[in-house]
């Protein structure tokens, strides 16, 4: 059965796509840490990041490394974090979290609510930096 992610690569889930090349696919998380939270992950459906083939993987984070500038120069904040932890989807992904404090990153911090509406504005504003 097809992940979420593979679904949202798909287009059968609606998401805030900030980016796509052949490969990869960044769209905005709907439960965000901070605003301009976004995944990236490899269209192929690979469990696990460390499954993917060395080249596919730096593939993968100079793919990030563009969309973090993007977000970078979108969002006020001192860094872009990057996380991996592979528990939450079994489809390998990056989280990229705009960050002023190391605390922006804590992953059991309560997530913004967000209404559609201000992801949409969010992912605009990020894109016009792709």
């Amino acid at each position: 059965m097809a992940t979420i992610f593979s679904r949202i690569v798909a287009g059968e889930i609606p998401c805030h796509k900030i980016a796509e090349n052949e490969e990869f696919f960044a769209f905005l998380d709907i439960s965000p840490l901070v605003e301009g939270h976004t995944l990236v992950v490899p269209k192929q459906e690979v469990d696990y990041i460390f499954d993917l083939d060395d080249e596919r993987l730096q593939h993968m984070i100079i793919f990030a490394k563009q969309v973090a500038r993007a977000l970078q120069s979108a969002i006020p904040c001192k860094r872009i974090g990057l996380a991996v932890f592979g528990l939450e989807v079994p489809h390998a992904h990056i989280h990229l979290v705009p960050i002023n404090k190391e605390s922006d990153m804590f992953f059991g911090n309560e997530k913004l609510k967000v209404t559609p509406e201000e992801l949409a504005r969010t992912a605009e504003k990020i894109r016009k930096f792709i």
